[in-house]
C-alpha cells in the first residue's frame, strides 16, 4: 500500500486561525496534523519568536522591524485581530472558528510552542525555519540550539531522533546547525533547484529536500530523483485539494499546508480508493 505523506501545518492551521498563534497550532494538533511548521526570528533582547515577516506590520497592529524591538514591546501588540477582520469581510465565520481567547492574539515564543509540542499527548514533529538574512546572523542558530537543549531536543541520544527538524533557504544556516548540532535533521528549502542538485542530490549534511509546489508541479521527476539519493521530499505550500492529491500521487514524504484538516481528509480518501 502506498505510504500516505505526513501532513505538516504551515504556521499552524493558518487557513482558519491567525498564523503563528498558539490557537492555530492547537487547532492543528486537534485535527490530527502529523507535524507543525513555524518561522523564527530573534528579538532585540535575544528571544526567538514565531513570526514570518521581517516587519511586523502585516500580522500585528504594530509597525517596524521585529529585530529592533524587545520581547516585552512585541508582546504589547495584537497578533490576531488582522485575521478576524479579513475573514469578516470575506465570509461569515462559524462560531467555533472565531478567536476564542488570547491565544489567538498573543505573540508566540518558540519556547511556548516547544512546550505545546512536548505536552501534545502524542508524537508531533516540528519544522523550524530560520529566516535569513538577519542582522543577528549566526546568533539565530546559537539561540535555537540553546532553546532546543532546554527540552533535550538539540542533541538526541544515539538511536533516537529529535522531533525537531530545522529548515532554511540558507545553506549557511544549515551548515551552522550541522556543525553545532549534527544529530538534528535539516531541510533545504528551494524555490528553484540549483543546477548541481537537479539530479536529486543535496549539499553535504542536509537531510531532506524542501521544494516548492511549483517545482514538483513543473518537474515531477524531481521527487523520484531525490528518493534515489536517499532524501525525503517535503513540499510547500500545498493548499488546494488537486495539489494535495498530486503530491500524494508523486509519493512525497510530507506536504506543508495551511489546511491540515483538508489535507488529511484528501490523502486518506485518496489512499482508500487505491
Amino acid at each position: 500500500m502506498r505510504k500516505i505523506p505526513r501532513v505538516v501545518a504551515h504556521r499552524g492551521a493558518s487557513a482558519v486561525d491567525p498564523e503563528h498563534t498558539l490557537a492555530a497550532y492547537r487547532r492543528a494538533i486537534e485535527v490530527g496534523a502529523d507535524g507543525l511548521e513555524c518561522d523564527v526570528r530573534l528579538t532585540a533582547d535575544g528571544h526567538l519568536v514565531c513570526v514570518h515577516d521581517r516587519r511586523i506590520n502585516r500580522t500585528s497592529n504594530g509597525r517596524g522591524v521585529l529585530s529592533t524591538k524587545s520581547l516585552s514591546e512585541l508582546e504589547t501588540y495584537d497578533w490576531g485581530s488582522w485575521k478576524q477582520a479579513a475573514e469578516a469581510e470575506r465570509v461569515r465565520v462559524e462560531e467555533e472558528q472565531r478567536l476564542p481567547d488570547l491565544d489567538a492574539r498573543r505573540l508566540l515564543t518558540l519556547e511556548t510552542l516547544l512546550a505545546t509540542v512536548r505536552d501534545a499527548g502524542r508524537p508531533v514533529e516540528l519544522s523550524i525555519e530560520t529566516k535569513h538574512p538577519t542582522r543577528y546572523a549566526g546568533l539565530v542558530e546559537r539561540r535555537l540550539i540553546e532553546t532546543l537543549d532546554r527540552f533535550g531536543w538539540a542533541h538526541p541520544r544515539l538511536g533516537t531522533e529529535s522531533p525537531v527538524r530545522v529548515m532554511s533557504f540558507s545553506w549557511l544556516s544549515l551548515r551552522r546547525m550541522r556543525a553545532a548540532a549534527p544529530g538534528l535533521r535539516t531541510v533545504l528549502l528551494m524555490d528553484r533547484v540549483p543546477l548541481r542538485f537537479r539530479d536529486g542530490s543535496l549539499p553535504t549534511g542536509v537531510s531532506y529536500a524542501g521544494p516548492s509546489l511549483e517545482i514538483v508541479t513543473a518537474h515531477p521527476e524531481y521527487v523520484s530523483r531525490a528518493h534515489k539519493h536517499g532524501h525525503q521530499v517535503h513540499v510547500w505550500t500545498v493548499n488546494h485539494d488537486a495539489d494535495i492529491r498530486h503530491c500524494g500521487n508523486l509519493g512525497v514524504d510530507a506536504v506543508i499546508t495551511d489546511r491540515p484538516d483538508a489535507a488529511l481528509r484528501v490523502l486518506a480518501d485518496q489512499v482508500g480508493r487505491l
